[in-house]
């Protein structure tokens, strides 16, 4: 009998029931993981890193019938929220098995349960996580950490997201701004409508109305049909405005004319369209400082930050460094058909202690280095050595030699050199205006 890949990971306080799992699963999945007690489910798939819990709903040391079950879910997708989760209920809990897979399970077994039915609904979910990593091999993570901070913005956004508030995004580089940007999305109303995202500080401000506004056929050289910008591709849905801080006065006034009057004329148009978008932006700039000094516009600043999320640097919530390390190794191993396990203890140790100029970016290049070079199933501090040859900019002592050699490596492609020097492009195209390279 051919294994249907896939961990699984069985939560329930009757060993005779955890007993009988493992024998009529084994046959069928990679490897299946026990536990008795609930409050070992965190710790539990940090190391063990299933791809699904089967998780009884009722515990013998606790009072409230099958609401255990509804904590530890939720507790489950906030920390892991790619994990997908099956419920094992008594008749009794049905009602509140439902209600879990409205808060994230991906199904409920009742109590006696079918062998069959159990196989082929773990092999679904199997299947279903199995999909998820593959697209999060080509994208960004979307687990971004457990810690208090981290807690306390996941409950700001609950309140925030269902609204049309405008939200402005702030922090250092590499923190993931444009993944709670995508968060907020992800529980908004419009979330079914699309979702822009637009880098303003890789814009000139020659290409400024043609990317946000459109512009009509003929309207300049090279226009030889219809634009539809930025803000038409978002109408209904939300606009990402990235790297807002850099965008420059002439470009922020006629962004706050669309914002306030909540139209748009294209390029060699006259016709004014009305748009219907929420918008969301994200800077690393104090842009109250920005105004103060007279680079940003006050009006525009109360305008995009209707509400304002600040992302804590890696640095502040090193509890948070194992979890994210975890997770990107999970990414990576598949990614480079590894079979690593774990994270040795020595080694995060020495993760813990780095300071993380480059944040969560910086964190999740030098895992994949590390991934590339680990033999074994057991990522090691050699390995982290051996994946971190190509330091962070801001570590560099000579920062013009380090970007010299990040330019020569990547062949000048600003994109590439700006990632292998955990920079934004912006900020690189400064440094070499600096430097004259």
């Amino acid at each position: 009998m051919a294994k249907n890949f896939g961990r699984i990971l069985i939560v329930d306080d009757n060993l005779g029931v955890r007993r009988t799992l493992k024998v009529v699963l084994s046959p069928y999945f990679e490897e299946i993981h026990t536990i008795g007690s609930p409050t070992e489910i965190i710790s539990s798939i940090s190391e063990f890193k299933p791809d699904v819990v089967l998780l009884d709903m009722n515990f013998k040391a606790t009072i409230n019938s099958g609401n255990e079950g509804l904590f530890y879910l939720k507790e489950i997708k906030s920390k892991h929220p790619g994990i997908e989760i099956i419920l094992f209920t008594a008749y009794g809990d049905i009602p509140l098995a439902v209600e879990g897979m409205k808060n994230g399970a991906f199904d409920f077994i009742e109590k006696p349960w079918d062998n069959d039915n159990l196989i082929d609904t773990l092999k679904k979910a199997v299947a279903k996580r199995k999909s998820q990593k593959s697209e999060l091999q080509s994208d960004d993570s979307v687990y971004w950490g457990g810690s208090p901070k981290i807690e306390e913005i996941r409950e700001v956004i609950s309140k925030v997201a269902p609204t049309d508030i405008s939200i402005l995004i702030t922090g250092e580089n590499g923190v993931g701004k444009d993944i709670i940007a995508k968060e907020i999305f992800s529980q908004s109303d419009r979330k079914d409508k699309p979702f822009v995202a637009v880098d303003m500080g890789a814009i000139t401000d020659t290409l400024f109305e043609s990317e946000l506004f459109g512009h009509v056929k003929g309207s300049f050289t090279g226009a030889v049909s219809d634009h539809k910008g930025k803000f038409e591709q978002a109408q209904g849905g939300t606009l990402f405005l990235d790297e807002i801080g850099n965008l420059s006065l002439p470009a922020q006034a006629k962004l706050l004319r669309a914002i306030q009057n909540r139209v748009i004329t294209k390029v060699g148009g006259d016709k004014e369209t009305p748009v219907d978008v929420r918008i969301f932006s994200a800077t690393n700039k104090d842009l109250k400082k920005e105004v103060a000094q007279g680079r940003f516009r006050e009006d525009l600043f109360y305008r995009l930050a209707g509400f304002q999320i600040e992302i804590p640097a890696l640095r502040e919530r090193k509890e948070d460094i194992i979890g994210l390390a975890n997770h990107f190794l999970e990414i990576y191993s598949e990614k480079y058909h590894k079979n690593i396990e774990r994270i040795e203890k020595e080694a995060q140790i020495y993760l813990k202690e780095h300071n993380w100029p480059g944040n969560i970016r910086e964190l999740k290049q030098q895992i994949e280095k590390a991934v590339i070079f680990a033999e074994g199933n057991i990522l090691k501090v050699e390995h982290l050595k051996a994946g971190n040859n190509f330091p962070s900019i801001e570590r560099s002592k000579d920062e013009k030699e380090m970007i010299a050699e990040a330019l020569s490596k990547t062949d000048r492609n600003i994109s590439k050199a700006a990632k292998l020097l955990n920079i934004s492009r912006p900020t690189l195209y400064s440094k070499m205006n600096k430097y004259n390279l």
